[in-house]
């Protein structure tokens, strides 16, 4: 069983997302699939085919939120060490540029690089792991190699 890291935050959303699921998407696609069945012939049915796959992956994902949930490894504040680890905040430059970046490494299932939490399992995020900061890192991306410096964390 592989453990999933999640700050208190990302472990709140994925509580609230099943939560959804369970209580209000359920019931919504099982009227879908109700109204559909009662439309006549089920073979050529799009409608009930689209229910259909809708309820597979609406039980998928719950299915996927409850293991994840399950196996989750809540980081908190006391928990944080002399290094970056999941649960840190990130400030660094990337070498040649001036520009701060701010990221908060996260685990995998709440990584949302659009908002600046990156998993702990990305190119930079396994990086950044046990540095501190002054340290340069050389970041192995798939679109090749390249060195950040870490100004901070917390």
């Amino acid at each position: 069983m592989s453990v999933s890291f999640l700050t208190q935050e990302g472990y709140d959303e994925l509580q609230n997302e099943l939560e959804y699921l369970r209580n209000v998407k359920r019931k919504e696609v099982a009227q879908r699939l109700h109204e559909a069945m009662e439309g006549g012939e089920l073979i050529e049915n799009a409608e009930y085919e689209a229910a259909k796959n809708e309820q597979a992956f609406t039980e998928g994902r719950i299915n996927e939120l409850e293991y994840l949930l399950a196996t989750a490894r809540i980081v908190t504040e006391s928990q944080k060490a002399d290094t970056i680890q999941v649960g840190s905040k990130v400030t660094i430059v990337e070498e040649g540029l001036d520009e701060e970046e701010l990221y908060t490494i996260v685990g995998a299932a709440e990584a949302k690089p659009s908002v600046g939490k990156i998993s702990n399992e990305s190119p930079l995020g396994k990086a950044l792991l046990n540095h501190k900061a002054g340290d340069i890192v050389s970041v192995n991306a798939p679109a090749g190699a390249y060195k950040i410096k870490i100004v901070k964390f917390e």
